[in-house]
């Protein structure tokens, strides 16, 4: 049975430049979209991003997370987190 999850990621400065911070998971698309927005004005961070990712928790199969929206500055490089 496929799942899809919704999540919020707020982003935060760090000695090695823009790291994640804490995932929130969300009941839906809007939702997360307006908890990342939230997240990127709060003065801990300096963006969030909202996306989704379906799969298969039961086997662990994921398919590739769907970028919904991006507030302020995230890193360029998504792939690596």
């Amino acid at each position: 049975m496929s799942v899809t999850y919704y999540v919020a990621l707020p982003f935060g400065r760090s000695e090695d430049g823009i790291s994640p911070g804490q995932a929130q998971e969300l009941p839906n698309e809007v939702a997360a979209i307006r908890r990342a927005e939230a997240l990127s004005r709060h003065p801990d961070n300096v963006g969030a991003l909202a996306f989704k990712r379906s799969g298969e928790p039961n086997v662990g199969q994921f398919g590739e997370a769907t970028i919904l929206k991006v507030f302020g500055e995230v890193p360029s490089n998504l792939d690596e987190l």
